[in-house]
């Protein structure tokens, strides 16, 4: 489609003939790259002068015929002009959607395409149209993402110093070719120049934010987005501030140009997270340009004050928070507008877009009737107010203002404006006074901002002066009263304005910067007020201007002076270049004693100063310098030479507006206000009116709860009276609300104490009442509190921003000290500025202006030229030419171009020399310092272009060997996949055959069963014949001796008796032990109880196989349908007896459970193989240990590890006694853990090698961590998966001993392998326990580490459930520790008993030897009366006056002596058993532990028998002597 250009000039037509218009024409397939070429033309211009400039343009083959084609649909008919039509006209006839180029509402259909004509007339068409567009536009995003080179530029350069004439006039010419492409950006080294347009370009949407991220400059088109995007990655590797600096006159484009940047720069935080503040950051731009800007005669949207807008990072990228400073807002606008101009776009928007009971509620009018605004224009074209209205509703939400907020600001300003109608008339009765001519206007002033009309009547027309002793009303002059009203507006106006800069500070602002000390990263944004020439320049424009002189001044430091400083300093060739330097105009303006500046704040300091007299005295100071001229002729101004031209100003209102200050009679009644939003607007300390704030909002809460809860309990009781009690003094307040809801009279601004309040003092109601109050609450408050002012962070933007340092202090006239003027404040805000700006690396942004009539697309040579010549452009391309802009250091060089450099390079001047001579770079291209590498421009890309493509050959390797990879993964699974195949198939085919194998044998194993059976019977029925006969025979034989029967069986019976050892309970006793003979295993069959073993196993089996609850009818059952009949079957060798079961029980060896009906075989014929099997047809096979079938210790079962001699597996054993040995008094011996290497390491070795692994090698927490292991890798635990379910179940029982008595039947369950091993563990954890003073391992801290290892909950249950279970499984854990604890200290108890009782027979037996001679000791265990003699006498002799004993007392001694040594040997051998038995794992309440308790009691009293019998023959003997 054709380009757009100045639709609103058609209805000129003096203006339409010699306009220019920008003609779009579609190329197609015949300039490859170039989706559109605009064109300059007029309304005269053919198509063949169209296509000729197209030609030249795109460089197309002049041989060739074209023609222009119209289209008015998208892939519709195309109409062929002649080449005398005229392009623009046929143009002018399309609609105006067409015209502003809306893709979205169809402008898309209507365009001009250029088409290749044949010989013979004909039109060539290269394809479609829709196909060749998308070709285009994946071409263009390949070349975006730079895996296709940048087209070369066509007549123009995208940088400025790649020009290669540089004078003004190539400078010019490249920027209008440009700028006619619609191309308004444009590179000077990394500077931008931005030529405003005055139209908006589609080329700021998420497509081209996307392009520009993460790209050097000039890797793209040049753009605001490459800028943004440069300074948050050199942020964020250079770990640097940055700022970026838009300068230019009025009109530019500086305003558009920051929103772009602050949105590029949000769209890049929010690439990771957003932290919220973005949306703000983006929604305070809308407010301040509402509230600050205006339009102007050069600019439509002019900024009338300088704001700088610093947004802070975290060091990942994410925005942590931002301020804004503003600086000087315009407030003489507010009453005075020149002409062609307009006041500020809030009032313009409030007028259009209120709703009808906003402008009843806030008295509004049409701007006409306004005096503030009917000076001059009142609407902009193409402006719509209703929508920008909205808009600014939306972005104040989005900033956090509330809606109640929002109400009072339009109050506010509504009250300005209504105050700038108030007429002034002189008296006709008295010529010094002065009367208001509307009084109709007083009350909505006073209505509006809530003070008395008597007051503000009295504060308009008069001023209180206070003399010595005595206080004077003195009427205001006319004069006087205009500028008093005035000044009133512009302070309120003034304040509100740094109100809001304030509010969108403290929603910006992070809470952590608060407290947090931490460096933070920022990038700031300077949008300040361009230069501006007026005809009429006043003390606002003198201000500006000196900003930009300042800004000037910084942008040539930076450019010129550092650069060329720096150059010298490394030590490379360079020739200095000139510039213009401006620092005798700024001097001229700033520089104390003679400074402007000062010398105005001196005349402001005279009472009867004048304009004259401070004109004179800028004549007496300054009337030499070069910078500063008067004119010729009598006129109050003078001339200031800036870097921009000449500047006249008046230097009237010169001393009234560099003190506007506002009277203590106006600061007196706005601080009547009983309004208190207006209150803090004067308020001078932010803090300080918080405080005021809360302490108001708490007296107003409580008297409204009061009065709440008064007339609730009146609405109770019937009692509807008046209550005439106020307190607190605030009767004036509650009359006033009585009649209003709580929730009206309380202020929004603390919701908190509004919440406490309620709760304290409505308590009288309901709770239901309360409740439902603080669900309100909470419901409505909760979107704000991010929002909730504090008293830390008023005070900390008070020292952050200027806020309290400008306007507040100009309201305070009564204090002692006199507040500063408005040029010092300036210059305090200007200088604080340059020194943020001095600490940021910076980039600039230079914004021209295009033409001054603001036409779309329009280019005025002279004017921008002009713009070029005031900033130094052509000495800034020079220097940027033939200087070294980019600058690394060595080690970023290094860094940055790796790839390119040889493997092994240093940082030092020397290796990059010679690196950069290798390369391909032109010598004058870069030069090499003391410490920086300096390149220009060209060759920094060349060497970009080398890196890219390094970069790209070694990515296509690593793709190159990622795709072998992966074709040889497929290769190897397609092979695996044939012999899998292949072997299926081969597997089929061998078990055909032995199917056919198995047949056969079966057929003739038939036939051979058969005639095997019929010989069988043959000879069965001779033998039988043949025994038969033999029998008859016998019988008349003489019958045998029964007595031989008789002996032969009781022989028998006295061989197999054997010696009845202590009955230990162990799970490996069964009917039938594998361990027994296999002759005794061919006659089981006949097998009776032949002897007390036999008859004990079997007592042992059926206590373990039947219930315990059983009744006497029920065990008959039992008995008959416990066994069944036995047939005998042959697997693999063996000869197998088959055993069918009645009840539940489990495998002796396997520990696996057999239910009811299921069958189990037994070996008839060998001891290696135990087999039972399921109903699931799984054969479960046992073999004794055999040492060499695997050497692994870690994740075997239990019963591979165990044999008969060693009931614990080794490497239990191992480690149980080193930690028992070395780490029993370690503190938190099984809490702690060991190194993860060394733990590795151990159970590597003690998997392969347990007897050769030397346990001091490592710490003795890898020792423990290793055990934990070990019990953890087993496949069935400790405590096993088939009798989880009973341990949780007997856990679930109430009674604690009901309890224990469960959990020890279910122990008893357990197999031999996992018993005798569960036995030594819990064993050892009794002995760590015991020692919980020393190592801190309470039976709790144990059972929590050792539950999950040895009880462990089946894959099978679900994990919700198995979570609720740990409690169980610890608990139980806990218990068996606990319980075995108290069965050891009962065993040490036990001995200790013994030991005593051993004591006592021993002195016994002594004191028998010492009165006979000794007989020689029974036993080599007791000691020999000689030496017990010896011993007890002390070495002294014998004493021989013993008296003769007779013979009868001496036996009697005898046979005591004898029975002492036998009880003495008894007593060790049972000492003995308790100390090296280790505990059993039963319940301590079972029969058992009765009948030992017995019988220690019975040993105890034996062992007192003993004593006192001792103590009596001791009598005895002393009574013989």
């Amino acid at each position: 489609m054709s380009a757009r250009d100045g639709v609103g000039t058609l209805g000129r037509r003096q203006r339409f003939e010699n306009s220019e218009f920008t003609v779009r024409i579609y190329p197609g397939a015949l300039a490859e790259g170039a989706i559109y070429c605009p064109i300059s033309a007029r309304k005269t211009t053919t198509a063949a002068e169209a296509i000729e400039h197209v030609i030249e343009r795109l460089q197309l083959n002049r041989t060739k015929c074209y023609v222009l084609a119209e289209v008015k649909e998208f892939g519709g008919e195309e109409w062929i002009l002649n080449p005398s039509d005229c392009p623009v006209q046929r143009m002018m006839l399309w609609p105006r959607v067409a015209l502003e180029h809306r893709p979205l509402s169809g402008g898309e259909d209507y365009r001009f395409l250029l088409r290749q004509k044949n010989l013979d007339g004909s039109i060539h068409y290269g394809g479609s149209l829709q196909m060749w567009l998308q070709v285009t536009e994946e071409r263009r995003r390949m070349v975006e993402r730079g895996l296709l080179p940048q087209p070369e530029s066509q007549g123009d350069h995208a940088d400025l110093c790649r020009l290669p004439e540089l004078n003004e006039c190539s400078l010019l010419d490249n920027l209008r070719s440009r700028f006619r492409q619609e191309k308004i950006y444009t590179y000077v080294g990394s500077i931008l120049i931005v030529i405003n347009p005055f139209k908006f370009l589609p080329i700021y949407n998420p497509k081209y934010v996307k392009m520009y991220d993460n790209h050097t400059l000039g890797d793209l088109e040049p753009h605001i987005y490459a800028v943004a995007d440069v300074a948050y990655h050199t942020m964020l590797q250079r770990q640097r501030n940055q700022c970026i600096v838009i300068s230019g006159e009025s009109g530019s484009g500086k305003t558009q140009s920051t929103n772009f940047l602050i949105h590029h720069l949000t769209a890049l935080s929010q690439k990771g997270f957003a932290s919220g503040v973005e949306q703000i950051i983006l929604g305070a731009g809308p407010v301040l340009e509402a509230f600050g800007n205006a339009k102007t005669a050069h600019n439509n949207n002019s900024s009338r004050f300088g704001k700088f807008i610093q947004v802070n990072y975290q060091e990942r990228g994410t925005v942590r928070g931002a301020y804004v400073e503003k600086y000087l807002l315009e407030k003489s606008r507010l009453v005075y507008q020149e002409h062609n101009e307009r006041n500020y776009h809030v009032f313009y928007y409030l007028l259009a877009g209120a709703s009808e009971e906003e402008r009843t509620a806030f008295h509004l009018k049409k701007p006409e009737e306004y005096h503030y605004l009917s000076q001059d224009c009142f609407t902009v074209e193409g402006e719509d107010l209703k929508h920008d209205f909205e808009r600014l509703q939306l972005a104040m939400e989005m900033v956090g203002f509330l809606p109640a907020t929002r109400k009072q600001i339009f109050s506010l300003l509504s009250a300005i404006l209504h105050l700038g109608n108030i007429c002034y008339k002189r008296k006709t009765y008295r010529d010094d006074s002065i009367d208001i001519c509307n009084p109709e206007v007083l009350p909505v002033v006073s209505e509006l901002l809530e003070v008395k009309e008597e007051m503000l009547f009295e504060a308009l027309t008069t001023r209180k002066t206070v003399t010595v002793g005595e206080k004077l009303i003195v009427p205001y002059k006319l004069a006087e009263a205009g500028t008093v009203r005035d000044s009133m507006a512009k302070s309120l106006y003034s304040a509100l304005f740094d109100w809001i800069v304030f509010r969108i500070n403290h929603a910006l602002i992070n809470i952590k910067d608060l407290e947090d000390t931490t460096k933070i990263l920022s990038i700031g944004v300077l949008d300040i007020f361009g230069f501006e020439d007026y005809e009429n320049n006043s003390f606002e424009q003198f201000c500006i201007n000196f900003a930009n002189e300042r800004l000037q001044h910084y942008f040539n430091q930076h450019i010129f002076k550092l650069e060329q400083e720096e150059y010298r300093a490394e030590g490379i060739s360079w020739r200095n270049i000139d510039y213009i330097d401006n620092t005798g105009c700024i001097n001229l303006i700033s520089k104390k004693p003679t400074a402007l500046f000062h010398l105005l704040d001196e005349e402001c300091n005279f009472p009867q100063a004048t304009n004259q007299t401070l004109l004179d005295k800028f004549k007496r100071q300054h009337e030499g310098s070069s910078y500063i001229d008067f004119p010729a002729v009598m006129e109050p101004a003078f001339i200031i030479r800036h870097y921009a031209g000449k500047v006249k100003y008046g230097v009237k209102d010169f001393r009234e507006k560099n003190t506007d200050h506002m009277r203590p009679d106006i600061v007196a009644l706005l601080k009547s206000s009983k309004n208190a939003f207006i209150c803090g607007l004067i308020g001078i300390d932010p803090s300080a009116t918080f405080r005021w704030a809360i302490l108001r909002a708490y007296f107003r809460a409580l008297v409204a709860f009061r009065e709440a809860g008064k007339r609730q309990i009146q609405k109770k009781t019937g009692k509807l009276r008046h209550c005439t009690e106020v307190p607190l003094g605030v009767n004036t307040y509650t009359e006033k609300y009585s009649d209003k809801p709580p929730a009206v009279v309380l202020n929004p601004v603390l919701p908190k104490v509004r919440f406490r309040i309620s709760l304290t003092n409505y308590s009288k109601g309901t709770d239901s009442e309360v409740v439902s109050h603080h669900q309100h609450y909470q419901s409505t408050s909760d979107s704000h509190l991010q929002h909730l002012l504090n008293v830390k962070s008023l005070k900390y933007l008070s020292n952050l921003t200027l806020h309290d340092r400008i306007t507040k202090s100009l309201l305070h006239l009564h204090k002692k000290k006199k507040p500063p003027s408005i040029s010092a404040q300036f210059q305090a805000s200007l200088n604080k500025l340059m020194e943020t700006l001095g600490q940021s690396e910076p980039y600039f942004v230079k914004c021209i202006r295009s033409n001054a009539e603001k036409l779309p697309l329009r280019f005025n040579d002279n004017l921008v030229l002009r713009q070029l010549r005031y900033t130094g452009m052509l000495e800034t391309v020079r220097i940027r030419q033939s200087g070294y802009n980019i600058k690394y250091s060595f080690k970023d060089f290094v860094h940055h171009f790796c790839v390119l450099l040889p493997e092994g390079t240093r940082a030092t001047r020397e290796g990059i020399q010679q690196c950069l001579g290798q390369l391909d770079l032109k010598p004058d291209g870069y030069q090499v310092g003391r410490t920086m590498v300096f390149l220009r421009e060209a060759e920094r890309q060349r060497l970009q272009a080398l890196l890219h493509r390094e970069v790209l050959r070694l990515i296509v390797m690593l793709q190159r060997q990622f795709r072998a990879q992966l074709e040889r993964k497929q290769f190897v699974r397609m092979r695996e996949a044939a012999i899998c195949i292949q072997r299926a198939w081969r597997l089929w085919l061998h078990r055909r055959c032995k199917a056919c194998l198995v047949i056969q044998t079966a057929w003739r194993c038939h036939q051979a069963r058969q005639a095997y059976l019929r010989l069988c019977g043959a000879v069965v029925q001779l033998q039988a014949m043949s025994r038969g006969y033999l029998t008859g025979q016998e019988n008349m034989s003489p019958p045998c001796s029964p007595d031989l029967t008789l002996d032969r069986g009781f022989r028998d019976l006295k061989e197999n008796k054997e010696p009845s050892p202590k009955v230990k309970r162990r799970r490996s006793v069964k009917i039938s032990s594998v361990t027994v003979e296999s002759a005794h295993r061919q006659n089981d069959a006949l097998q009776i109880l032949t002897c007390t073993n036999d008859y004990r196993s079997m007592n042992d089996f059926l206590m373990k196989k039947v219930p315990t609850n059983m009744h006497d009818g029920e065990f008959n059952v039992f008995w008959c349908f416990i066994f069944q009949p036995c047939p005998v079957e042959e697997h693999n060798g063996h000869i197998f007896r088959s055993t069918q079961y009645s009840i539940p029980t489990y495998c002796e060896f396997c520990s696996s459970l057999i239910w009811m009906m299921d069958r189990a075989y037994w070996s008839l014929l060998c001891t290696c193989v135990f087999m039972h099997v399921h109903s699931t047809y799984c054969i479960c096979v046992y073999k004794q240990f055999d040492p060499e079938l695997s050497s692994r210790q870690f994740g075997v079962e239990v019963s591979r590890l165990t044999n008969d001699e060693r009931t614990v597996p080794l490497v239990v054993e191992k480690l149980i006694n080193y930690i028992e040995m070395h780490g029993l008094y370690t503190e938190g011996i099984y809490r702690k853990s060991g190194s993860t290497n060394k733990i590795k390491e151990l159970k590597q070795g003690l998997d392969t090698d347990v007897d050769s692994m030397n346990l001091d090698d490592y710490n003795i927490h890898v020792i423990a961590s290793v055990f934990k292991q070990w019990l953890r890798d087993l496949p069935n635990p400790l405590m096993t998966f088939e009798l989880y379910e009973e341990f949780i179940r007997a856990m679930g029982l109430k009674d604690k001993k009901e309890m224990i008595r469960g959990v020890y039947s279910v122990i008893d369950q357990l197999s031999r392998t996992h018993l005798n091993t569960l036995e030594r563990l819990i064993f050892h954890l009794v002995r760590i326990a015991l020692q919980e003073d020393t190592n801190r391992m309470s039976a709790n801290a144990l059972a929590i580490v050792f539950a999950p290892c040895i009880l462990r909950c089946p894959d099978t249950i679900d994990p919700l459930q198995s979570v609720q279970d740990i409690s169980k499984t610890t608990a139980c854990v806990e218990l068996i520790i606990c319980e075995q604890m108290k069965k050891y200290k009962v065993r040490l108890k036990d001995i200790n008993t013994l030991e005593f009782a051993e004591n006592k027979a021993k002195c016994r037996l002594t004191l028998i030897r010492r009165y006979h001679t000794p007989s020689p000791p029974l036993s080599p265990r007791l000691p020999s009366v000689a030496n017990t003699v010896a011993e007890e006498s002390g070495g002294e002799e014998r004493v021989d006056s013993f008296t003769e004993i007779s013979e009868h007392q001496q036996a009697a001694m005898h046979q005591e002596e004898r029975v002492l040594t036998e009880q003495i040997e008894s007593l060790q051998k049972e000492k003995e058993e308790l100390t090296f038995e280790m505990l059993t794992l039963e319940s301590r309440a079972s029969d058992d532990e009765t009948l030992e308790s017995e019988a220690s009691i019975g040993t105890a009293d034996s062992s007192e028998n003993l004593n006192v019998d001792s103590e009596g023959t001791v009598s005895d003997f002393s009574g013989m002597s």
